[in-house]
């Protein structure tokens, strides 16, 4: 049986995507792309420079090294695995992780994801449009678990009371057509939803990102009204008790709306998951990349395909 396994090894050889290229099946399950071409679009898009990086790996070809970093985020292989199937050694799979994780941001950062007013307008679900029609983007926060750290200032910054371990924790926008339009640096857990917005781009005036009369969608414990306020842009959230027994129906019938419609930045959300490198814990050699590596997660999910309807 060994013997019939060590031949089957040896016919099989080294891992490649070349050799998945009409198999989409595989290519899908490994890197999140439906198949070889769409992976090579991606590949294509990340510009000449794929063969100029620092660190290079002349046993494997630049596509076999984002081949295998795909792996990586996407079913989070060990590294130890990874070295078996693409026979090179575990600090080459590290090495070469770490170089494409690098590469991935800096290229995918060049990429203006914060669209204009009038392309979200034009993209709108009707119904949305109808319903909510200055929306800009749709925030939500989503939370990365990690290894926990030895020091203990660490584990108290890191400590998240809402999943009860230790996290990073990320802010989220998409559109309301479901195109990832903002990524956050990421924090310790223990960062609520508004000192992370108060230290974003979202405010900065500069950046013009915002226009006046538009309005942002969140959850009710994203409290942040006041400080948008300056910029004339309304925070649409669900409403808040305040000390009534119970909502006003009009206030019901409005909450359900905006529930309809912020589900769809949960949808985004769980979609850049299927990434399960954001779903197992971090481990703590790779928490300095853990901002690029949720950026780039986020940012991969919008060259797939769009999951909200234009009719929702």
């Amino acid at each position: 049986m060994q013997q019939e396994m060590g031949v089957h090894c040896t016919l099989l050889g080294r891992f490649s995507i070349e050799n998945l290229e009409n198999d989409p099946k595989r290519v899908q399950y490994y890197t999140s792309f439906r198949d070889y071409e769409h992976f090579m679009l991606f590949f294509n898009c990340l510009g000449p420079a794929v063969t100029e990086l620092n660190y290079q790996c002349l046993s494997l070809t630049p596509k076999d090294q984002l081949f295998m970093c795909l792996m990586k985020l996407r079913q989070n292989k060990e590294d130890l695995e990874l070295s078996f199937l693409f026979e090179v050694s575990e600090s080459t799979v590290s090495k070469i992780v770490i170089t494409w994780i690098n590469f991935m941001y800096f290229q995918l950062k060049e990429i203006n994801i914060w669209p204009s007013r009038d392309i979200v307008t034009d993209y709108m679900p009707d119904d949305f449009k109808y319903k909510f029609a200055t929306t800009r983007v749709i925030l939500d926060a989503t939370e990365t678990p990690i290894q926990k750290p030895s020091h203990v200032d660490a584990q108290s910054v890191t400590w998240s009371s809402y999943k009860h371990k230790n996290t990073i924790k990320t802010m989220i926008g998409c559109t309301p057509r479901g195109t990832v339009s903002y990524v956050s640096d990421a924090y310790g857990g223990s960062a609520s939803d508004r000192q992370i917005i108060e230290k974003s781009e979202l405010l900065q005036l500069n950046l013009n990102l915002f226009e006046q009369k538009d309005s942002i969608m969140a959850d009710r414990g994203i409290m942040v009204q006041d400080l948008f306020a300056a910029q004339d842009v309304k925070v649409n959230t669900p409403t808040m008790l305040k000390g009534k027994s119970q909502l006003e129906p009009e206030e019901v019938v409005r909450d359900r709306r905006v529930a309809s419609k912020r589900i769809h930045i949960e949808r985004v959300i769980g979609l850049a998951k299927t990434f399960k490198i954001l779903k197992n814990e971090l481990p703590s050699g790779k928490l300095i990349l853990g901002s690029r590596i949720v950026f780039v997660c986020f940012s991969i999910a919008n060259f797939r395909k769009c999951i909200v309807n234009e009719n929702a």
